[in-house]
């Protein structure tokens, strides 16, 4: 990790906001973004936390954005009844004010994984600048809470990453979990007649 870091160190903020495109654009196995924005400034010094911040959250809004456009592929392959739940959620965000700028900036304001709520984002055809304006601004505000209190937390972290990477795993497999979790409920019931059912995997039915 270090040695990467150290390569796109080189081209200063330009390198730093490369970097955070590819990594939120991949929808698994990346080391989230706020350590990585930690290392840089702990790397460097005279880094600006604020302008740090500020490129941390325009490359990940941007990833992020690369990664709702292709994840809407995947739609074909889930069933009638799952399309027509994820219709009604979309629904239903788009139908109250910032519904999507909301619940995108509650999401982004904490250190949580946020490539699966673009893939699911991506599953239910999502769209709107709400929807990207509220990602920035949490993101904004978690970077930068994160990068002034690196001193704190990011050691223990990076032993973590570095070691062993089971924090990516974990990461990634909570993201696939929640995932899988909100693709099974069935959201018509749920919105419409505030009921809690799930919707069956085709794999399970075999």
């Amino acid at each position: 990790m270090a040695d990467i870091l150290d390569v796109f160190a080189e081209y200063s903020y330009a390198g730093i906001f490369a970097l955070l495109v590819a990594l939120n654009a991949a929808p698994l196995l990346m080391p989230p973004t706020w350590i990585v924005l930690a290392s840089f400034h702990a790397a460097d010094a005279g880094l600006d936390p604020l302008l740090l911040a500020t490129t941390g959250a325009t490359g990940a809004t941007l990833g992020r954005a690369i990664l709702l456009r292709y994840s809407g592929v995947f739609r074909r392959f889930a069933g009638e009844q799952r399309r027509a739940g994820l219709d009604v959620v979309n629904r239903a965000l788009l139908g109250r004010r910032y519904g999507y700028a909301l619940a995108s900036f509650l999401f982004a304001a904490t250190p949580l994984p946020s490539n699966m709520l673009f893939v699911a984002y991506g599953l239910m055809r999502a769209r709107g600048v709400g929807l990207y304006l509220g990602f920035w601004c949490g993101r904004m505000l978690s970077y930068y809470v994160m990068i002034t209190a690196s001193r704190i937390v990011l050691v223990p972290f990076l032993q973590l990453f570095e070691e062993r990477y089971v924090g990516i795993l974990v990461a990634d497999a909570a993201g696939v979990g929640t995932v899988l979790l909100f693709a099974c409920i069935d959201w018509q019931a749920l919105v419409e007649d505030r009921k809690l059912r799930f919707i069956r995997p085709r794999l399970w039915r075999v």
